[in-house]
């Protein structure tokens, strides 16, 4: 049986004493938070996560969704702690108070996510694509539908989901097929198939809504002519009463590697009466709402699967013992020391958290920039804020992802040969952590969003500022005694970063393959730079905190050392990541296709 806890103490460290999020007080979403609030809402999101989902993990992934006459059934439990859920009034905790959320702040609920995911992937994902669902409908839809579809979807009484993905067609969602009919009566008649939908179906809600990308009849060809409905599995009237089935149903339930409690369908849709949101031949525009919300919720998906890998390592690390310390018994009253006393054991539990703690602080900033840029009273903020987080979206999604699965790779390895038997529990986490560089984007496109689309947004403004950002933080904190070294060691990692910029802008346009060959090296190395930024932001705080008396003094301590840890073993990375972007592409593209 696995453990898990809630990472309460460093969110609060975060929340309350690095990013201060509390004195946001220009931005409404923190006007009812307060520190005791927010509290309050890390300290019961940790209860739910820790003593309600948590417990159904591995019962979950054992038994799996069924599907028996069109009827979609979870595992065991998993209703009844989705109900609590749902009596908690989770679901509408970051949403607009008019439709019956709460308002609190996005970062707040970025942290409540992870806990989610960290405790039960397969049920988190349940809401999780409601959240999705629920941003797209507020920001697109007319007054009639958000009124008709939202109350009910923020309490949880009704889930959604996004169905985006064809056999067909995958990333180039131009090649679609499902069509749109339009009805005397204004609304439209769906029809094809959908693959790979997430929470395609399932018995935790009365309703499921789902939003449908379709072609209508005359629209242009390829994305130019795509536009997004609501299509709910059941008839919905004007005073939101639920009827009878719309047309929609499963064909079959996916088998996957891993995320088995999570029904993963194929969902048909036959004359399925929907309503367009936005404008007809605009759902793209409206699509990438949905999934700038999911790339960033799947980034701390990778954090989350990470998070309690490394804590389930600690605890066997802490409890197996094997061989003897390298410097001498540790142990002498026991046959072996355990295994934490190895020098190898400890660099893979480091590396996960150095990873951990830095990729948290980082996706913590993400949810602030995502409350300013939707509520900031200033309009240029606001403004920068959205082509911030635009900017660093791609990176958080690809880099946190892909470091989530090796981080539960090196928990497993931490196991040795127990890790690979399903009894510890550390193969599911592997095999769970495998989709999230996968789904809602891959991260090979991720890194080509990245260098193709927003290093040259607003013509490289975007880049600029996050440069000056760091630039700035670096001369305001280069005579800090105690960091001065860590900052120098960032300072030449900003450097390398803006090296690798100058090459793509010289290279790129020139040769495509360029850009398409270092995306990856490129996109890891700005990773690594901003990861930089926040250690040795924390790691200043954490010195201030200590001289002063305020807080705990051993995690602050800890803080300072895996802070050393990260510039000293992983920071050297940006060295041989910059090199690699100014390799180019051509021993990537050199062997012909009939070659491999």
């Amino acid at each position: 049986m696995t453990t898990y806890r809630a990472p309460v103490k460093d969110y609060k460290f975060l929340i309350h004493d690095f990013l201060r999020l509390g004195t946001k007080d220009d931005l409404p979403c923190y006007e009812e938070a307060s520190s005791d609030i927010i509290n309050a809402v890390l300290e019961e999101g940790a209860k739910l996560t820790e003593e309600v989902f948590h417990p159904l993990n591995q019962s979950g992934d054992e038994e799996g969704c069924t599907l028996k006459e069109g009827t979609v059934t979870t595992p065991k439990g998993f209703k009844e702690a989705y109900q609590q859920y749902v009596d908690g009034g989770w679901q509408g905790m970051t949403s607009d108070p008019e439709y019956g959320g709460q308002g609190l702040p996005e970062a707040l609920g970025l942290a409540f996510n992870e806990m989610q995911v960290s405790a039960n992937w397969g049920l988190a994902m349940y809401p999780g694509l409601t959240k999705g669902a629920t941003e797209a409908i507020h920001a697109w839809a007319n007054d009639e539908l958000k009124s008709r579809y939202l109350p009910k979807m923020l309490t949880g009484q009704w889930s959604g989901t996004m169905n985006l993905t064809e056999p067909q067609c995958g990333t180039d969602l131009g090649l679609l097929t499902t069509r749109a009919d339009k009805s005397s009566d204004g609304t439209y008649k769906i029809t094809g198939t959908k693959i790979f939908i997430s929470a395609g179906d399932h018995d935790l809600t009365e309703n499921v809504i789902h939003l449908v990308l379709a072609r209508i009849a005359g629209a242009p060809e390829g994305m130019k002519g795509i536009s997004l409905f609501i299509v709910p599995r059941n008839t919905v009237a004007e005073d939101g009463a639920t009827g009878g089935n719309n047309g929609v149903s499963v064909g079959s339930l996916e088998e996957k590697m891993g995320i088995h409690s999570n029904s993963t369908c194929v969902m048909n849709f036959d004359d399925a009466q929907g309503y367009l949101i936005g404008s007809e031949n605009k759902g793209m525009r409206a699509m990438f709402t949905m999934m700038n919300e999911a790339r960033l919720g799947v980034a701390f998906q990778g954090l989350a699967i990470a998070e309690v890998a490394q804590q389930n390592a600690v605890i066997y690390a802490n409890e197996r013992l094997q061989g003897r310390s390298l410097t001498g018994e540790k142990f002498p009253d026991q046959k072996a020391d355990p295994i934490m006393v190895h020098p190898d054991v400890r660099r893979m539990l480091m590396t996960n958290r150095a990873f951990i703690e830095g990729a948290r602080a980082f996706g913590l900033w993400s949810g602030e920039l995502a409350d300013i840029s939707r509520q900031h009273k200033d309009e240029g903020k606001r403004k920068e804020a959205v082509d911030m987080l635009a900017l660093v979206i791609p990176v958080l999604k690809s880099y946190l992802t892909d470091q989530g699965v090796e981080s539960a790779s090196r928990a497993l390895q931490v196991y040795g040969g127990h890790g690979y038997i399903k009894e510890t529990g550390a193969e599911q986490f592997l095999r769970d952590s495998r989709i999230a560089p996968i789904y809602e984007g891959t991260n090979g496109i991720q890194a080509m969003d990245l260098v193709g689309r927003k290093l040259g947004q607003n013509n490289g403004e975007t880049i600029r500022a996050l440069f000056l950002m760091l630039t700035d933080f670096i001369e305001t904190h280069k005579d800090n005694e105690k960091a001065s070294k860590h900052i120098a060691l960032l300072e030449k990692a900003l450097g390398r970063q803006q090296a690798a910029t100058m090459w793509l802008m010289q290279n790129g346009m020139s040769n495509p393959d360029n850009a398409g060959a270092s995306a990856h090296y490129y996109l890891n190395l700005m990773a690594l730079m901003m990861m930089g930024y926040f250690w040795v932001g924390m790691e200043i705080r954490a010195n201030e905190m200590l001289e002063t008396g305020e807080g705990d003094a051993s995690f602050l301590k800890n803080k300072i050392i895996t802070s050393a840890f990260f510039f000293e073993h992983i920071m050297p990375e940006t060295a041989s990541l910059r090199y690699k972007v100014e390799a180019g592409a051509k021993n990537v593209m050199a062997l012909a296709a009939e070659d491999f």
